[in-house]
Formats: structure tokens, C-alpha cells, sequence
């Protein structure tokens, strides 16, 4: 984390709703003495609770990122998101999908791309893939799956797909912290996607009528862990 930079924002965030430093600690319950430190670049004196809850005192998100050895930690999760990737087109092929990966889109201002987006020819199904390789902000995935899939059946239209029913699919990893943290949202989770692994690929299978639902997916970085049998 860039306490400098966080001091910075946390300053001009402040200063742009008028208020002074007493104003914001009241609203974020902390002491002025710690509204100052964090916005002289001394983060540190604060717990990430605290620091939490001056950010979202000033309407904002706190995000943070991990870095190691340059861009090598980007390479990582690009590589294992790669490897999921294929992994799930090789179930729908075996399940005798027609599946396409990275299809992008610009459509009425709306850019993007879709990880995989599916057919089965049998039954007019279409199945809108979000492949991810941690569980990310919850919200904002939600929200692009909804985007996705309410565009997905104008693509695949396009691409001469017939369709009668759309489906979502979020694919993750199979390991504990995913795992913990699907667990932790099972609220939501069991409300906008319901199905999991079994039902998900019964579905696969023979599909009738529009899912959604959660599959988790083993990869390449896994099965490397393993002994060999």
C-alpha cells in the first residue's frame, strides 16, 4: 500500500466534502491525531479497520494490491486464469457444446469481453461463462455477469447460434480459500447463483432451461501439486 498516496486522496476527498480532520474522525469514529497521521503518509499507526472506515466515512472504496518481483504476480494470475479457461472449454466440448473464448463486444457504448460463451446446438441453450481465478469484489462481478449476459444472446445471434434459453455459469478455482470465501457470501451466492458443481453438470450435460450457478474447477497449478499416483 502506498501510504503516501492514500494520505493524499484521503486529504482531497476531505477537503473536497468541506470538512475538517475533527469532522472526519467524528464521522469515521477515530480521533482527529489519526485522520492527521494517515494523511501525512502514516498509515501505518492506523489498523486497516480504521483505515477502512475513514475511506468508506468519505463515500470511497479501499483496495489493495500485493506486489512481487514486478509484474510476476500478473503473470501468475493471468496464467492460472489461462489454465481454467481450458479447462472449462474441454467440458463443454465433451459435453458437445459449440464454445468460444475471449468474444469481445462494443456494443451501444458498452465495451468488453465475454471468457466463454457457449451453445449446446441440441437445445438452444446459451451459457454465458465468467472464469475467474480468486473470488473478486462480489458486486462488480455481479454486475458484469448481468451485463454479459443480457448482451450475450445479440452475439450469439450474430454468430448464427440459435437460442432459446440464457444461462450464467461463474467458474472458479477448487481450493479452501476459494472455497471460505464463496462460503462467506452464501447469502448472495445461493440467491443469483444457486446451482454448484453436481447440478450444474448434470446440466451440462442435457440442459433445459435457463441455470445459474457456481463450478469449481480444478487447474494446471494444482494438479502439479499433487503426487503422482
Amino acid at each position: 500500500m502506498d501510504r503516501t498516496r492514500v494520505g493524499m486522496d484521503v486529504r482531497l476527498l476531505r477537503r473536497r466534502r468541506g470538512w475538517t480532520q475533527e469532522q472526519l474522525g467524528s464521522e469515521a469514529k477515530v480521533s482527529r491525531s489519526t485522520i492527521s497521521a494517515i494523511e501525512h503518509g502514516r498509515a501505518e499507526r492506523a489498523s486497516m479497520s480504521t483505515l477502512i472506515a475513514v475511506v468508506e466515512a468519505l463515500g470511497a472504496r479501499l483496495s489493495m494490491r500485493i506486489y512481487w518481483h514486478g509484474e510476476a504476480l500478473d503473470r501468475m494470475r493471468d496464467e492460472r486464469h489461462a489454465a481454467l479457461v481450458d479447462r472449462i472449454l474441454r467440458v463443454m466440448i465433451a459435453h458437445a457444446w459449440v464454445a468460444q473464448s475471449e468474444v469481445t463486444f462494443n456494443e451501444f457504448g458498452e465495451r468488453g469481453s465475454i471468457d466463454v460463451l457457449a451453445c449446446h446446438p441440441g437445445s438452444g441453450a446459451l451459457l454465458v461463462i465468467e472464469v475467474k481465478s480468486v473470488v473478486p469484489d462480489l458486486q462488480d462481478m455481479l454486475s458484469t455477469l448481468d451485463r454479459k449476459t443480457r448482451l450475450a444472446p445479440g452475439l450469439a445471434r450474430r454468430a448464427g447460434w440459435r437460442v432459446r434459453s440464457v444461462s450464467r455459469l461463474l467458474v472458479l478455482p477448487e481450493d479452501r480459500t476459494v472455497r471460505r470465501r464463496v462460503a462467506h457470501h452464501s447469502v448472495t451466492f445461493d440467491v443469483v447463483l444457486p446451482l454448484r458443481n453436481a447440478a450444474v453438470k448434470r446440466w451440462l450435460r442435457s440442459p433445459d432451461g435457463p441455470i445459474a450457478g457456481v463450478l469449481f474447477v480444478t487447474d494446471v497449478a494444482q494438479d502439479d501439486k499433487r503426487p503422482n499416483s
